[in-house]
């Protein structure tokens, strides 16, 4: 379940199948849902999360996609060795943004904030 961390984060704690596409979906949704309110930023804590089949990595598209075309980002963090591995062989690595850390996640999404707003 995502909780919001700021007016302009959402953080979600993700765990294996079925949790998984469950929890996904439902963040998609919300993102879709919100209309043309700009959605906050997402991260994504993938801490207890062992393996990513095709239909994971297809609504993490989506979601990025979502959030993207609103002016939103979508950061995951603590990927485990079996994701990570799985995100370097098919180059996702170069397609989402991964911090090491919850912290370092959020720390990027605020120093971004700051900035547009100077």
């Amino acid at each position: 379940m995502a909780t919001r961390w700021s007016d302009d984060i959402l953080i979600a704690e993700l765990r294996d199948e079925p949790d998984l596409s469950e929890e996904l979906t439902n963040l998609l949704g919300l993102i879709t849902r919100d209309g043309d309110a700009k959605p906050a930023s997402v991260v994504l804590d993938l801490r207890e999360v062992t393996y990513c089949n095709s239909s994971n990595i297809a609504q993490l598209l989506h979601l990025r996609d979502a959030l993207t075309k609103k002016g939103a980002r979508l950061l995951l963090c603590c990927v485990r060795d079996a994701v990570w591995t799985l995100f370097l062989s098919t180059n996702l690595d170069r397609v989402f943004e991964v911090a090491q850390s919850k912290a370092a996640a959020l720390a990027s999404l605020q120093l971004s904030d700051a900035d547009a707003v100077e």
